[in-house]
């Protein structure tokens, strides 16, 4: 077998060449859209409602199950180390197709099930968003090791854009239909999984620094997608608005699916067009990724699927470490060193998740992303109702904006501090500390409560929700490495049930009920809510708790300001060990 000796069945063999980490990327587009099915919940939740005489209060905790579903990911975590990227995707696609399989036997009262079991299968169907988002971030981070940030703010941001996707399906293709759309989470996703999982595999990663054309590729590929990003929000404007035919609405469709396809064009442009000086420098790639172990002939040595490409990077630093070991063990032979003080990592090393989660960083990362990402997703989770409560009534234009805008800040926070990253050695969590000085001052413009300003509002907040998700990606892989990133990611998504929780369930939902029942008094369960008072002191408490966000930033950035230095020293991404073998 292709995997790892000594540690079980390694996940698989890498791919070799210049053109499969292009087909994977492309190919992780389309696992990504499939992975935004945690964001549908509100097109069939009103379905589910009327067909089985749920109130309100059950369906939002249908809600919660569906938040669960979609962060709890630590065990696709743990076992992205452990298992093939083909077979990660088809756990996820066994997931959906169960999951979703299950509502919809049960809204088509098919089959009889009582409350819980649905709450489990809306649990399973959304956690197969963790499976598939893993399998695609952790193995395209490591494809293209040295532009971590342009990766991330791209892969995740196709799932921000997602949400679009399914709604302009859902409204054109499926005729508003709930169940219909239940069936095509049921089975559309894991025909998506099954059809693409042989391209989202291991390759040999590009470790050139200056790769004009590498540049190029990816600049090509943020364009097309901010295209589909404009157009998805163009079209489902245009869908809300007016009456379009049919013909029309299937030829927006059939542009979406053009659009979705358009990275495909770069290793299809790669194989008309060879650029035969790029070929394969043998003396640049680590061990892991030799020749032999690429043809099968010593598989024993070939590294596991997500052996770290840190590793890779700094090869020879560890042919170093090998001969540095034997002189301690000499050294200790002779009385002179004690080996049981054997230092762990240092930050911009592996680590293994236990030993990053007894580091002050870690933690650090972790607070300023939910001061960051937990309030953020209060105002997503209640988008709804914040805008009826000020008078803006169409609150599908307004969930649209959010959206769009929570991608382009995915895709400007990963191209952005790629940028400056390796130009000025500038810390990635610099652009959350700017994010949340903003998002202050967007929860006071929300708490004003004037309909002139919700839109605005929106938009900073979207901006800012989706930059602090494409930096936390891959400042978690620089400080802490590759090695366990898939658990260390997961984890951070920890946040999200967190954040909805705490301010939105406890802090948002209270507040609400409590001004709904003031302004109707002889109402038992009053719906709904009018005017800045229903939302007012949630947004103070999001402006509070985000101002200790950005001081912690601070202390944070610098903290970690000089391993930025030491990883970035040479304007793009290498390990210091492994520049020190090349004097």
């Amino acid at each position: 077998m292709a995997g790892g000796g000594g540690g079980g069945p390694g996940p698989g063999k890498v791919k070799a060449g210049s053109r499969p980490p292009w087909v994977g990327l492309a190919a992780a587009v389309w696992v990504q859209v499939a992975a935004g099915s945690a964001y549908v919940f509100p097109l069939y939740s009103h379905a589910v409602k009327e067909a089985l005489g749920y109130d309100q209060k059950a369906l939002t905790m249908l809600g919660v199950g569906n938040d669960v579903g979609e962060n709890v990911g630590l065990v696709p975590g743990v076992l992205a180390n452990r298992l093939p990227p083909w077979l990660v995707l088809v756990i996820g696609s066994a997931c959906a197709f169960f999951g979703f399989g299950t509502l919809w036997l049960a809204v088509t009262k098919t089959v009889a099930m009582p409350y819980w079991v649905l709450w489990i299968a809306l649990c399973i169907g959304t956690n197969s968003s963790a499976w598939l988002g893993t399998a695609a971030l952790v193995t395209n981070m490591r494809n293209f090791p040295l532009s971590r940030g342009t990766v991330a703010g791209l892969i995740k941001g196709y799932v921000a854009v997602s949400a679009a996707v399914y709604t302009e399906t859902f409204n054109g293709m499926l005729g508003n239909s709930a169940t219909n759309l239940l069936l095509l989470l049921a089975l559309g996703i894991p025909t998506a999984c099954i059809v693409v999982m042989y391209f989202v595999r291991p390759c040999t990663p590009s470790l050139e620094e200056d790769n004009s054309t590498e540049h190029s590729h990816f600049m090509y590929t943020q364009i097309s997608s901010v295209v589909l990003g404009i157009y998805l929000m163009v079209a489902t404007i245009l869908g809300d608005t007016l009456k379009l035919s049919q013909a029309v609405t299937y030829l927006l469709f059939g542009i979406m699916i053009l659009l979705l396809l358009a990275p495909l064009a770069i290793p299809i442009k790669m194989t008309l067009y060879p650029n035969k000086q790029t070929k394969e420098k043998p003396s640049t790639l680590a061990p892991s990724y030799s020749t032999d172990s690429l043809s099968g002939a010593d598989p024993e040595n070939s590294e596991p699927l997500l052996g770290s490409a840190s590793a890779t990077l700094a090869t020879r630093a560890h042919e170093s470490d090998d001969s540095t070991d034997l002189d301690v063990l000499l050294a200790e032979g002779e009385g002179a060193v004690n080996l049981k003080k054997k230092r762990g990592p240092r930050r911009g090393d592996d680590f293994t998740f236990l030993e990053a989660l007894v580091k002050a960083d870690f933690w650090l990362l972790f607070i300023v992303y939910f001061c960051g990402v937990g309030t953020g997703v209060t105002v997503l989770n209640n988008l709804a109702q914040v805008g009826m409560s000020v008078g803006a009534n169409d609150t599908t234009i307004l969930l649209c904006l959010f959206g769009f805008c929570n991608f382009v800040g995915r895709i400007l926070g990963g191209s952005l501090s790629e940028y400056f990253v390796r130009s000025r050695m500038l810390p990635r969590p610099f652009w959350m500390m700017c994010t949340q000085i903003i998002m202050v001052v967007t929860f006071l413009l929300f708490a004003t409560g004037l309909h002139s300003l919700i839109y605005v509002s929106t938009t900073l907040l979207g901006i800012c929700y989706g930059v602090q998700f494409a930096v936390m990606i891959p400042t978690v892989s620089e400080l802490f490495g590759l090695k366990d990133f898939g658990l260390m990611y997961n984890f951070m998504l920890l946040v999200n049930p967190l954040g909805a929780f705490f301010f939105s369930a406890l802090l948002a939902g209270y507040i609400y009920d409590k001004e709904a029942a003031r302004q109707h008094p002889g109402v038992l369960e009053p719906s709904n809510c009018y005017g800045p008072d229903c939302f007012r002191v949630t947004f103070y408490v999001c402006a509070i708790v985000c101002c200790c966000g950005t001081l912690l930033s601070v202390l944070f950035i610098a903290r970690i300001k000089p391993v930025y230095q030491m990883l970035y020293a040479s304007g793009s991404f290498r390990h210091p060990r492994s520049q020190q073998q090349l004097h």
